[in-house]
């Protein structure tokens, strides 16, 4: 399964892989080409491409709020 949905700072995912520090949750603290994560762990950052992020990710454990400003998609 792909997590093709919008993501935003503060999203909490649960990866497949386990981190070598036995963590599983990662926290969103970027979003762009590359997706910047921090390990609840031990605190890691990784930077992932998005394409080898969607395919590691497994699902959303909590979801951050949209920026102030973001556009309305469902117009």
């Amino acid at each position: 399964m792909e997590i093709a949905e919008k993501l935003y700072i503060g999203d909490v995912v649960e990866m497949r892989k386990a981190h070598p520090c036995g963590g599983t949750l990662w926290t969103v603290v970027r979003v762009g080409a590359d997706i910047g994560l921090v390990c609840q762990t031990c605190g890691r950052r990784v930077l992932l491409p998005r394409r080898r992020f969607a395919h590691q990710a497994k699902r959303f454990v909590a979801r951050g709020s949209p920026p102030e400003g973001a556009a309305d998609e469902t117009k």
